[in-house]
């Protein structure tokens, strides 16, 4: 049995092969077969490991047969994104220069879905250095969004949204340093979930330095899946402690209840930034829907929205143009050169002084938004503002990428934060996908997806689609 092995979810995939109703192999054989079938549409994989992927599946069903203890994704084809490390691949992050980059050993989210059983397909396409809500390189060219070839599949990990969508893989492995789980998930019409910062550990031990502070602290590791059930059972093999992440958490993956009915404050007021009629609907679709399963939704701005972009920006411009501009602009591709132009002109310089003064201002806002969350443990909010973007919304103009920067002002403000997010489907609008964004208190996953599994209710997706 191989034929629609590949529709299946990861959680009833993981089952079948637990209960010896189908095997791995059968499983992988699935999935490498529809990655023949689409990819080629797609170029969201970009480098297919069939020979890997067959042997670690034999593997896989020999551990089956002894009766060895599995893990949760034993048997699980996956994909993993092309900016971490895995051992005998390389790690170019779309970048020409870098296409020779080999890794050695596995980064911490490779190696954990590893010990999970998870059976790796093949890898996931990104923009030059994953600084892009597109994705799209000169090393290997565009990821196209299932849904439509006009529209992009977000970024960076855009490779890793269009390839769960489309079938090829049942779990995506992405990273999110200003959306770039979300987006993508928010664009092909799949679930994306943004750990709290220490949760997932990351390291890639090919990195030249250590990653600036605003990455430390705002960039995380996580999975994409078609379903919330199937995020949940990846993050959980995920996030296991690996001792060369000195920011990894031990908080456990379920938190104490919380009183009922829980609160959601529902953040569809953005200030001058004009929220489009799709989007204001997506909230509201979300919000009946939570609703009626309990939840109590009420209108609230949270603190500091502002402020907190305003902040963003400055403290990760201004590490980008004194640690990362010199290579961008060397290494880089057109793309991103011309991205990156748009950002610098739009953020004033800020000196040494005002550069650790904003670091020290982010306490303010986590203070804030911890006191907020007491009352609202749970916001309901756009994911962006605008429904997915027409490819070259960031390459176009300063003043395009200025409205841009405005609309995906909720994705960054979360990362801001270093809280917890999950991109949740709520339908289609005009043939693309529409979905929200669920944000929780810090290290509360487990409340934010409890919430999407109750608007995913409401609003089944027909993923995984073929590529139109």
């Amino acid at each position: 049995m191989t034929g629609d092995i590949w529709c299946m979810d990861a959680v009833a995939v993981a089952e079948a092969i637990r209960a010896k109703k189908i095997s791995a192999r059968e499983a992988t054989k699935s999935a490498l077969a529809r990655m023949d079938q689409v990819n080629v549409k797609l170029n969201a994989v970009t480098v297919p490991l069939v020979d890997e992927a067959m042997a670690a599946a034999d593997a896989a069903d020999k551990a089956v047969a002894s009766g060895a203890t599995l893990g949760p994704l034993h048997g699980v084809p996956v994909t993993i994104k092309e900016n971490v490390d895995q051992a005998g691949c390389a790690t170019p992050n779309g970048v020409v220069a870098y296409a020779n980059v080999m890794a050695r050993e596995d980064s911490p989210p490779v190696a954990n879905w590893r010990a999970a059983g998870a059976i790796i397909v093949g890898r996931t396409n990104t923009p030059a250095f994953s600084y892009r809500w597109d994705t799209d390189n000169a090393l290997r060219g565009r990821t196209f969004n299932p849904w439509s070839r006009a529209h992009t599949p977000g970024g960076s990990s855009g490779g890793a949204g269009s390839s769960v969508a489309a079938g090829i893989g049942h779990l995506a492995h992405g990273n999110d340093y200003g959306g770039s789980i979300r987006y993508p998930a928010y664009c092909c019409g799949v679930v994306g979930l943004r750990p709290s910062q220490g949760r997932v550990p990351a390291f890639n031990p090919t990195a030249p330095a250590e990653r600036p502070i605003t990455g430390q602290l705002m960039s995380v590791q996580g999975p994409l899946g078609r379903r919330v059930r199937d995020v949940r059972l990846g993050l959980a093999a995920m996030a296991g402690r690996d001792a060369r992440d000195a920011w990894w958490t031990p908080a456990p993956l379920e938190g104490p209840p919380e009183p009922k009915p829980i609160r959601v404050a529902l953040a569809g007021e953005w200030g001058a930034r004009k929220v489009h009629g799709d989007v204001a609907a997506a909230l509201r679709s979300a919000a009946n829907a939570l609703t009626a399963a309990g939840y109590q939704v009420e209108a609230a701005v949270p603190p500091g929205i502002d402020r907190i972009a305003e902040l963003f920006h400055a403290l990760v411009v201004t590490e980008m143009r004194h640690l990362a501009r010199e290579v961008l602009l060397r290494d880089g591709d057109d793309g991103i050169r011309t991205a990156y132009g748009f950002w610098s002109k739009l953020t004033p310089e800020i000196g040494l002084a005002d550069y650790m003064k904003g670091l020290a201002e982010r306490n303010k806002w986590l203070r804030e938004w911890s006191v907020f969350q007491e009352r609202y443990p749970l916001v309901l909010a756009p994911v962006s503002l605008s429904p997915p973007f027409a490819i070259g919304f960031d390459t176009t103009s300063e003043a395009r990428t200025a409205e841009v920067l405005a609309q995906q002002t909720p994705q960054y403000m979360v990362n801001f934060l270093g809280l917890p997010a999950v991109a949740v489907p709520t339908g289609e609008a005009g043939g693309l996908p529409m979905g929200v964004q669920i944000i929780g208190r810090r290290m509360r996953e487990d409340m934010c997806l409890d919430a999407a599994e109750a608007i995913e209710a409401a609003a089944a997706m027909p993923t995984p689609i073929d590529p139109r």
